[in-house]
């Protein structure tokens, strides 16, 4: 949260800063959203005292909470202190260009998971996020492809959930 001070001069009132106050409301509103969506979840009739809903309840209930208490501490002047530290130069402007690849890059997951599938478009999301960030992108390609497909190997094989195989579906061991 940032540093602003708790009364205005000129009007003598409290001023709340707005881009808390958006993020604490945006917390909160996502805790109703998981609240809502965990009304969905149909319950089997083999379930216990603890069903598939119980973690949903608690999480929303949770963010609730959590964007409530900041609004109520923002309405009363308690303000976060602002962020700092010796590698971090806070007048420094956002690199967008940097935020526009890795956008790019989970764009081209969705868009590939199915048609690659989940082992080749992760490896590709990888590549991209770590060459967006300074890596070289044939170390980042390399290793991306190596920890896609032992995980897709992984999550078929070892714990039986399904993945989209994509142009590897004729692979046994990636493909559920």
């Amino acid at each position: 949260m940032t540093e602003l001070p708790a009364r205005s001069a000129a009007a003598g009132k409290a001023r709340i800063p707005v881009p808390e106050l958006l993020m604490a409301l945006g917390v909160a509103a996502l805790g109703v959203l998981t609240l809502l969506g965990a009304t969905t979840i149909t319950v089997p009739l083999s379930a216990n005292v603890v069903g598939p809903r119980v973690f949903p309840y608690a999480v929303g209930t949770a963010l609730v909470g959590a964007g409530v208490a900041v609004v109520v501490a923002l309405v009363h002047g308690r303000l976060g202190q602002p962020e700092g530290g010796e590698d971090l130069d806070l007048t420094a402007r956002a690199d967008w260009s940097t935020v526009g690849k890795i956008l790019a890059g989970f764009v081209a997951h969705i868009l590939l998971v199915d048609r690659l599938g989940w082992a080749l478009a992760g490896a590709l999301l990888f590549a991209v996020i770590a060459w967006a960030l300074g890596a070289s992108w044939w170390k980042a390609t390399i290793i991306g492809v190596v920890l896609g497909l032992v995980i897709q190997a992984a999550f078929v094989s070892g714990l039986g959930v399904t993945l989209p195989a994509g142009l590897l579906d004729r692979v046994d061991l990636l493909n559920g």
